[in-house]
């Protein structure tokens, strides 16, 4: 597939943007070409995101929403327009992004692109024997769901032992679930409803006590002149704790709960989710269960094979489902891998599958750094989707840093210069031949290298890693060198995650630095995360002579309508929330009384609305200060003090996390992906970090795929060959020299390709 670009001179047709100024964004304009490929770039916080996303894609959505009745409309989120003068032109929006499809057990990646509605269908009419239509192959459907686990797979059972001490009587304390000690009604209930002893040690209960204890149906009781509700132990914890919404929980409840419960495959289907009618049905040998549970890569080469003309244009359209996946380097999957479990990466790739195979043109697509989780292998494959969406007659919009990804562009805008305050301009607009000869950040960096290591470090040591056999991962046996900088690298599902965070996590000093979200509430920021706040609060208490307390949003201080958040959010059962400004603190968290006291001139929103560059000249010295420098060598120099935690990407959330590590005791860092969301002038200092890190006697462990970072690396561990089963074998460790000059692997020709040899 040719990436020639196309003029927009091709058409007038473009989507007109007049005077956006939402969030950092000054006051800009421009054109952006519709039925053409845009690639927006800049440094983190430039704007990219307030222009794609919080301007283009949101008034679009709104103005689809606006088509429906204000009946429908009233049960609809809210969306305030963005704050911009006029945009024409626009199409309707699909927005792909990161976001994790959700943690429904029911939703795997065949029922999310439809591949398993379609290879039900198949069967229903070409399966031996014929067992009915393709609802009789459906897990989510009564009709052929396993009857025992319902269509899950997989059977909870409580573990009585994390509920109850059998060496016990009731009387010196048996049940040690939460909330249930001595003194409380709950105990008092079993000890004296008159069907157990309450001296008698659990082990010597009779069959029929254990089962009134534990299993017993609720039941009237007269416990002396009050009659009272009995119910089994299993019974009141499942009402209890089971019922609830795990993420409600407080937290030494979660983890009861998380030890009590254990999850096995449910022995009556044997994990297969489906009844042995929709089991008996074949088609050359195999079952629906056995399909959805192949690598997807042989489930195309399978599906190519059957041969039926009843069901020709629906096999066309699975094997078009099926080749999209593989071409986009999911081949790795099954289509019975939940949902939930995808990387933000491996998602949004799935959702990008699914809309290839949309009738829908003329709709604009809106991606999130698509190359996340990519490596260059990878890239090239998922260029030829972008391009094959473009050329279906959509507009493609995509916020992206990796040259791979710019060099395909039709159209690039460039927003900068800097981050937050000092960005939000368009630094450029134009093909990719005048981006390189422009003298923007983004240009200069275009064709930037790093380069090889003339002399690597030497390792201090190594840690030995022995006959590693999680997920594909074929008995592997490495030594991982001390002191140094290692790349472990390798395509998508070669077994890079599997081998360190299943072998290195529980070692001593070695602390892992993830994308993954951080725990805390929307009220959560960089502020209270790092422990910026406290030496913040103290200030400001000791220049008024007040509580400390009063300064903090989730104390004496917070606004009393909002409770601090600075926002008022409406629950609409079904539908999504909607939040809305505070209209009585108008955002700023705090009660005026709070407001009224100031530190060299600011007042505590005012300071938690700085970024980390303008906070560091204003807490020169001291702890404050400290934090602040950590959180700009990590590259989060534009990033708000009081930004909730749930608006950062994963790459801020990781850098975030490293940040707060850096003052802490460990010695071997492993970092996964810490590039992403990196501009390309911002992967050198995250080197610069790196290295310093590793000059200062640690450990660094990178899982990474971008080419400068495997360059400057002192030591390379690629696996492959392949991904999934082809996948899982250590096939180089040593020096990125060494793997340029002899190695064969794809890691070995993109570098090869990357550093110019």
């Amino acid at each position: 597939m040719t990436a020639k670009p196309r003029s927009a001179a091709d058409s007038h047709d473009v989507i007109e943007v007049r005077g956006a100024r939402e969030n950092n964004l000054a006051d800009i304009s421009l054109d952006i070409p519709k039925r053409r490929l845009t690639v927006f770039t800049g440094v983190s916080g430039s704007g990219k995101s307030s222009l794609v996303f919080g301007t283009i894609a949101a008034e679009s959505q709104r103005l689809i929403n606006e088509t429906y009745t204000a009946f429908i409309q009233s049960f609809m989120p809210s969306q305030g327009r963005p704050d911009v003068d006029a945009l024409r032109n626009l199409s309707a929006a699909i927005i792909v992004d990161q976001e994790r499809m959700g943690a429904n057990s029911r939703s795997t990646v065949g029922t999310a692109t439809d591949a398993q509605t379609m290879l039900r269908i198949v069967f229903s009419r070409v399966g031996v024997p014929h067992v009915g239509t393709s609802t009789a192959f459906g897990f989510n459907s009564p009709e052929g769901m396993c009857p025992v686990c319902e269509g899950l797979g997989r059977v909870s059972a409580i573990d009585i032992d994390q509920l109850v001490d059998r060496e016990r009587s009731l009387n010196e304390g048996a049940i040690t679930v939460p909330g249930f000690t001595q003194d409380t009604w709950y105990v008092q209930t079993y000890a004296h409803s008159g069907f157990l002893d309450p001296d008698a040690k659990l082990k010597d209960y009779t069959e029929q006590q254990w089962d009134d204890f534990l299993h017993k149906a609720s039941t009237k009781v007269k416990i002396g002149n009050t009659n009272v509700t009995y119910e089994g132990l299993v019974v009141k914890v499942q009402r209890l704790y089971l019922s609830k919404d795990r993420e409600s929980m407080q937290s030494h409840i979660r983890a009861f709960v998380d030890r009590a419960v254990t999850f096995a495959r449910c022995a009556s289907c044997g994990g297969t989710r489906l009844n042995p009618a929709a089991l008996s049905s074949k088609i050359a040998g195999r079952n629906i269960a056995e399909c959805a549970a192949m690598q997807i890569s042989d489930l195309a080469e399978f599906v190519r094979r059957i041969d039926d003309p009843s069901v020709g244009p629906l096999l066309t359209t699975l094997r078009g489902t099926l080749d999209s996946l593989v071409e986009i380097g999911l081949g790795y999957l099954s289509l019975d891998r939940e949902s939930a479990t995808l990387s933000g990466g491996e998602a949004q790739r799935v959702k990008m599958v699914r809309h290839l195979g949309s009738s829908l043109t003329d709709v604009t697509y809106v991606f999130d750094e698509p190359t996340v989780g990519l490596h260059p292998h990878d890239i090239q494959r998922m260029n030829n989707l972008l391009l094959l969406l473009r050329d279906k007659g959509n507009t493609v919009l995509v916020v992206e840093h990796k040259p791979e990804v710019i060099e395909i562009a039709d159209h690039v805008v460039d927003l900068g210069p800097g981050a937050g305050p000092s960005g939000g301009q368009v630094c450029f607009a134009g093909d990719v031949p005048a981006l390189r000869a422009s003298d923007t950040l983004t240009g200069r960096h275009l064709d930037h290298r790093a380069q090889l290591r003339e002399k690597p470090r030497e390792p201090q040591g190594y840690l030995e890693i022995r006959g590693a056999d999680r997920h594909n991962l074929k008995n592997v046996d490495v030594d991982i060198p001390l002191g140094v900088l290692t790349v472990v690298t390798g395509v998508a599902g070669s077994g890079k995650s599997s081998l360190i965070h299943g072998s290195l996590p529980r070692r001593e000093g070695v602390a892992v630095v993830d994308q993954s979200a951080i725990r805390g509430s929307r009220r959560s920021n960089p502020a209270t995360y790092t422990g910026l706040l406290d030496p913040i609060r103290t200030a400001f208490a000791k220049a008024n002579g007040v509580k400390a307390a009063l300064f903090s949003a989730n104390s004496e201080g917070a606004c009393p309508n909002c409770k601090g958040i600075g926002l008022v959010y409406t629950d609409l059962a079904m539908m999504a929330g909607v939040a809305s400004i505070c209209e009585q603190c108008e955002g700023k968290r705090f009660t005026p009384e709070v407001l009224t006291y100031t530190l060299r001139g600011k007042n505590i929103s005012e300071v938690l609305a700085m970024p980390v560059t303008e906070a560091r000249e204003f807490f020169p010295t001291g702890q404050a200060r400290a934090i602040l420098d950590r959180l700009a060598d990590v590259g989060l120099g534009y990033l708000g003090l009081g930004q909730p935690l749930t608006t950062l990407s994963g790459g801020e959330r990781q850098r975030v996390k490293l940040a707060i590590q850096m003052a802490e005791k460990a010695t071997i860092y492993v970092l996964d992906e810490p590039t992403t969301g990196l501009h390309l002038a911002d992967v050198d200092q995250l080197l610069a970090l790196l290295d310093r890190l590793v000059d200062d006697g640690n450990t660094v462990i990178c899982i990474e795929h971008h080419q400068a970072v495997m360059a400057h690396a002192d030591w390379l561990v690629d696996l492959g060959p392949g991904a999934g089963q082809d996948g899982g074998q250590v096939v180089f460790t040593g020096t990125p020299a060494d793997l340029v000059e002899s190695g064969d692997s794809l890691t070995a020709r993109h570098l090869r390709t990357y550093v110019g040899a």
